[in-house]
């Protein structure tokens, strides 16, 4: 089943460049449950450029499916989401210079630090996500520091020039995604995903999760949250019909019994 959980960012990025009180992220993260998304998600960063504390605090006590805080190791943040303690947080870098998210943690270089974060968030009984490139090194090294769950970064695919290239990025993801199964990890993924490039990667199956932000926050200002999320929703759950049917009619008989 491919879930799919809505980043609500970039409605307060709309609200900040004005420094005013709407667009509100809670009320798009209510719309959002209502149009069928499985989990909300925000990023609670230093600097407070988009989402803010009172936000981080009513979408905690408003989102009535799992509430997921992409979050830094940076110790004022910990201390917040181990008092929020929402369902799940998820360790992302984070560069004060980038627009979004870009590329993944560095778990490998990083565990020193990052392992004992994710022991104080796991005794929390908050689950543990790192947002990682699709690699062997970082799956095996985000097992070995203690995460459930990993978020491969589909910024590789999203931004590929060509076909070849998509093919070479799809297929990285399938690796890591099922050395994520070996590990016992949870897996999701996320970044640059669209309305047009989001299907051949749920297609793949075996990812619980899509985490998807700025291109439902884009539709929905034409067509409403609500709708922006339904559509998105239908096209997991086609992605997902399409692929088994395929595989129905390229089965061998052997494998059809």
């Amino acid at each position: 089943m491919n879930r799919l959980g809505v980043n609500i960012d970039h409605v307060a990025t709309v609200r900040q460049a004005r420094r005013a009180d709407e667009p509100d992220p809670v009320w798009a993260a209510v719309e959002a449950e209502l149009g069928g998304a499985d989990g909300i998600t925000f990023h609670l960063r230093e600097d407070r450029r988009h989402i803010n504390d009172r936000d981080a605090e009513r979408l905690r006590q408003t989102v009535a499916t799992k509430l997921n805080m992409e979050m830094s190791i940076a110790p004022e943040i910990v201390r917040i989401a181990l008092r929020l303690r929402p369902q799940q947080c998820t360790l992302v870098p984070e560069r004060r210079q980038e627009l979004t998210t870009e590329g993944g943690l560095d778990v490998v270089r990083g565990r020193r630090r990052i392992k004992p974060v994710v022991r104080r968030l796991n005794d929390a009984g908050i689950i543990t996500s790192a947002f990682i490139v699709p690699t062997r090194e970082q799956v095996l090294a985000a097992a070995e520091c203690g995460f459930k769950a990993v978020e491969l970064w589909t910024g590789g695919y999203a931004h590929a020039k060509d076909e070849a290239a998509r093919d070479a990025a799809l297929e990285e993801l399938v690796t890591a995604l099922e050395l994520g199964w070996d590990c016992g990890l949870t897996v999701h993924a996320g970044h640059g995903l669209t309305y047009r490039n989001v299907e051949p990667v749920a297609a793949l199956g075996g990812f619980e999760e899509f985490n998807i932000g700025h291109s439902i926050v884009a539709r929905a200002v034409f067509v409403g949250m609500r709708e922006a999320v339904r559509q998105m929703k239908a096209l997991l759950d086609q992605a997902l019909q399409k692929a088994a049917l395929l595989d129905q009619f390229t089965a061998t008989p052997e494998e059809k019994k």
